[in-house]
């Protein structure tokens, strides 16, 4: 099986602030794997240090078979690897079918396509011409991952993407997640509410302090000690 990401005894900084201090994960093709933790442990870092948000300073990245000396913010699209961030970062000035359109600036080819995201969330296609940011939040976050597929991504990291959703629209995207990656597309979900990952992942990572201090598989006999990692 390809590996699609790899970092290996990763450090990260902003500025002097040494936020990942040797951490170590790795993505295969088709996996659905998880990324959690407490607050500021290190998890959005993990997609900065990806993008050059947060500077690399030692350690190794490896994205299919090349290797990242000084990641930048298109890195990730180059090599087919799509982002959700934390937030959304909608763009307010265009509209949805502009936002979604913006995805597909890398041009890889692949089954997503603007019909297909329209067929995966309808509301985008009723709405298509009203500005991203009319949108609610749930279907913000629809637009972001639909924006992401049109990328055609091997991988796709999502970024806390239940914060401030209502449960329903959670269990919406668990049904879209599992709909992605059932076409093959791998995950990388960085998130704390665990149900979504109980319902989306096989495998985890448990970060604190910078590092990775846990990782098995994802299963319901598992959850509580899961949990221990988010608890405060």
């Amino acid at each position: 099986m390809k590996t699609l990401l790899h970092m290996n005894d990763v450090h990260a900084y902003y500025g002097a602030a040494h936020i990942l201090q040797g951490l170590s994960l790795r993505v295969d093709e088709g996996e659905r794997v998880a990324l959690i933790g407490r607050n500021g442990v290190g998890k959005t870092t993990t997609v900065n240090t990806l993008m050059g948000i947060a500077r690399l300073g030692a350690g190794e990245i490896r994205i299919g078979d090349a290797l990242i000396r000084k990641p930048l913010a298109y890195t990730p699209a180059q090599h087919q690897i799509a982002i959700v961030p934390q937030g959304r970062r909608i763009i307010a000035n265009l509209t949805i079918e502009e936002n979604l359109v913006l995805g597909s600036a890398s041009r890889h080819p692949g089954p997503w396509n603007l019909a297909e995201v329209y067929r995966l969330f309808p509301i985008l296609q009723e709405r298509a011409h009203t500005p991203g940011t009319a949108l609610s939040g749930g279907q913000q976050q629809m637009l972001a991952i639909g924006r992401a597929l049109m990328a055609n991504p091997r991988l796709m990291i999502l970024d806390e993407p239940t914060e401030g959703l209502a449960p329903v629209i959670v269990d919406h995207l668990a049904d879209t997640l599992n709909r992605v990656t059932s076409q093959g597309t791998a995950i990388l979900l960085i998130e704390q509410n665990l149900g979504l990952v109980a319902r989306t992942t096989s495998r985890y990572y448990a970060a604190e302090k910078g590092r990775i201090t846990a990782s098995g598989t994802v299963a319901p006999t598992n959850l509580n000690e899961l949990h221990n990692h988010i608890a405060v």
